[in-house]
């Protein structure tokens, strides 16, 4: 058995066409799918998700960063 995840996108009449290497030719398989909707992230003016510098801000506070002093 194997697993595999992909990403597709359906097309204007909401039809989803796949091609999938299988490694066996002239071979039966049986095929299990499970289907959810991708949900895009939004995202800020600068590209970034939204709530993102609030969910990080502080992250380093108890394991600050040390610099390398140059050589």
């Amino acid at each position: 058995m194997q697993t595999m995840t992909l990403k597709a996108r359906s097309d204007h009449d909401g039809i989803l066409k796949l091609e999938i290497p299988t490694n066996l030719p002239d071979s039966e398989v049986e095929i299990v799918l499970v289907m959810h909707a991708h949900a895009s992230e939004a995202l800020d003016e600068m590209g970034y998700p939204l709530g993102y510098f609030e969910e990080t801000y502080g992250s380093f506070a108890d394991e600050p960063l040390e610099r390398n002093q140059p050589l």
